[in-house]
């Protein structure tokens, strides 16, 4: 007399492991990075090396984008606090008409980073190739991680996961009218990063290594 009800609650149970899934890759990360973000400049300790995590300058209608400006502003902090001896920006450059790591170059300079001190990935399409390649290809297992805190604490987990001692300075995140869509699309890309480790999944491309000093 228990056949008929099999298939609903199959389907039910079928249904929840996607839910249950994105919840509890969402609490690893965040739990994962309790006491490991910092927003006060003064406290952060130092580190060689500032990973900037990349975005695009512009939003789709020619307004400057609040992530890009507010990493800036950040790193710019770091720096001139003596918290960062370098910044390395680790960004998306797939085509000639979009490069996301000269972008925030040429903003860095600008606000007074000397060029000398910035060193430049062109492979950083996800926040799993920036991590990476911050170790394998720039030789860093020591390093401050600086975006948004939601962005950071996912960044802190995939590092920590690839042997990298990480923490993350908090730049001033965007207010929720301007940044809803991407913090639902966090919740997917936290579950990505989840599976990313449990899979193995490595950087798109690695490359000869580069020495920053």
């Amino acid at each position: 007399m228990f056949t008929k009800n099999k298939k609903p609650v199959a389907l039910l149970t079928l249904l929840s492991i996607p839910v249950i899934l994105v919840l509890s890759a969402n609490y690893a990360i965040s739990k994962n990075a309790e006491n490991k973000t910092f927003s006060d400049a003064d406290v952060i300790p130092k580190n060689k090396v500032g990973l900037v995590l990349g975005t695009s300058k512009y939003l789709k209608n020619g307004d400057i984008n609040l992530y890009f400006k507010y990493r800036i502003d950040a790193t710019v902090e770091l720096y001139k606090k003596g918290k960062i001896d370098f910044v390395l920006v680790s960004g998306d450059n797939s085509r000639k008409t979009y490069d996301e790591p000269n972008d925030f170059k040429k903003e860095l300079i600008k606000r007074g980073i000397p060029g000398n001190k910035i060193f430049l990935d062109y492979a950083g399409f996800r926040t799993l190739d920036s991590v990476v390649r911050a170790k394998e290809i720039f030789r860093q297992t020591s390093i401050t991680i600086i975006s948004q805190k939601f962005h950071n604490e996912r960044a802190i987990f995939l590092a920590e996961k690839h042997g990298i001692h990480a923490i993350g300075f908090n730049a001033k995140d965007v207010n929720i009218k301007h940044g809803i869509l991407t913090k639902i699309r966090e919740y997917f890309a936290r579950t990505k990063a989840f599976l990313d480790i449990i899979l193995g999944i490595k950087p798109k491309f690695l490359g000869e290594k580069i020495i920053i000093e």
